[in-house]
């Protein structure tokens, strides 16, 4: 992709004080299509402690880390401290927004609210990502998306039906919950731009899960049903769309419309069922769904994976069940430039996926995450006009 235009965000300021997944997610969409992320860690705990987390992690820094705070420079503050709350709103006058995960009782106690923080900027933009929302009755308590998959029901739909309540493989909710509070964000931003004044947003990593259950709530809400899970990861309505086993591994075919249908059947040499009235329509497919698959299973253990994605390609929708490492070798995210690398001063060379947003004419920029405390001198003599005595003085009142 060729790039002309600057980067949308390019000119955005945003001091972030985020830990571990979910935050440093949210930043790492809006670094990368511009904003300067100003990560924001305490020089008394050690900063974020994704800097640590295994494996390839030492010395401070991890590709963990890495993958979850691309582009973003690093300043040091101790907002236990005086001088450290003082230094904190002469830099909100310099910035358009500040964006925390902490616990919901957090934000208003560390002055990182509109309330606390709109006298000495009235255009801010005050975003925090919490696990339960800054009110109700666990808004205190700690989250993490392991617990939040099981409390949102998502463990529930997970898995075959006699296996245990199963998580997803990824941090589900973590990144979900970061995409939807780097979108509060910019719609907060694109209202203090309209009008001048800026406010608070609240995104809360359960609420996002919530909201993600959707249709599956709504059968739930609306007719009482309690969704089940399906062997082989079966659609719970669509028959056939479910994960198949073949000779080699296994294929996901998903027949969302009747059409799809009417060509898997005779693409399998099975060209009857089409026409058997117990599989005719979706209704019936479903109501039969314990004598067709059957049928199903057999066939599609027959050929390879590649074989029968040859033969469905274009005309039924289908992929393999990749691994990993499959799933970056895939052609189309290749193709799509979702596979992206920098220079690092230690671990050389990060190759990484990219921005899922893409503009026309745009290259989002990839770089790599500072060391921790790097930019504070460099943002404070930018930003705040401070010379080496007063940044020595802030260093001597443990403020950074």
């Amino acid at each position: 992709m060729s790039g002309d235009r600057p980067l949308p965000l390019a000119g955005t300021r945003i001091l972030a004080f985020t830990q571990l997944g979910a935050g440093p997610y949210a930043m790492t969409l809006l670094g990368d299509l511009g904003a300067e992320v100003l990560k924001v860690e305490d020089p008394i705990s050690g900063g974020d402690e994704a800097r640590n987390v295994p494996p390839f992690a030492d010395d401070g820094d991890s590709l963990y880390y890495q993958s979850l705070n691309r582009n973003a420079r690093s300043i040091t503050l101790n907002l236990r401290s005086e001088a450290g709350r003082n230094l904190l709103q002469r830099l909100v006058a310099h910035v358009d927004a500040v964006y925390s995960n902490p616990r919901g009782d957090l934000p208003a106690k560390l002055g990182l609210d509109y309330a606390a923080l709109s006298p000495f900027n009235p255009r801010i933009v005050c975003c925090s990502l919490t696990g339960y929302g800054r009110s109700g009755p666990k808004h205190a308590e700690p989250a993490y998306d392991y617990l939040l998959q099981g409390l949102a029901g998502f463990m529930s739909l997970t898995g075959d039906p006699d296996s245990p309540p199963t998580k997803a493989g990824i941090s589900i909710v973590d990144f979900s919950g970061g995409a939807m509070s780097a979108l509060g964000l910019v719609v907060g931003l694109l209202r203090a731009r309209e009008t001048g004044v800026g406010g608070d947003v609240d995104v809360s990593l359960l609420d996002t899960a919530v909201s993600m259950l959707n249709y599956l709530a709504s059968w739930n809400l609306t007719r009482n049903t309690e969704p089940q899970r399906h062997p082989d990861s079966a659609h719970p309505s669509l028959v056939p769309s479910q994960c198949f086993a073949t000779a080699d591994g296994h294929i996901v075919v998903m027949c969302m419309k009747e059409k799809f249908w009417q060509r898997l059947a005779p693409a399998l040499d099975l060209a009857e069922l089409a026409d058997d009235p117990r599989f005719a329509t979706i209704a019936a497919r479903f109501d039969h769904r314990d004598e067709l698959i059957p049928i199903l299973k057999q066939r599609f253990a027959s050929r390879t994976t590649q074989q029968w994605i040859d033969t469905l390609r274009g005309d039924v929708p289908c992929a393999p069940a990749n691994s990993v490492a499959e799933a970056l070798r895939d052609e189309q995210v290749i193709h799509r430039d979702m596979i992206v690398e920098y220079e690092h001063g230690r671990f050389g060379r990060v190759r990484q996926v990219g921005n899922p947003i893409k503009l026309d004419r745009t290259t989002p920029r990839y770089g790599p995450a500072s060391r921790m405390g790097a930019d504070t001198e460099a943002v404070l003599k930018d930003l705040l006009e401070l010379d080496d005595t007063e940044i020595a003085d802030l260093r001597g009142a443990r403020a950074i």
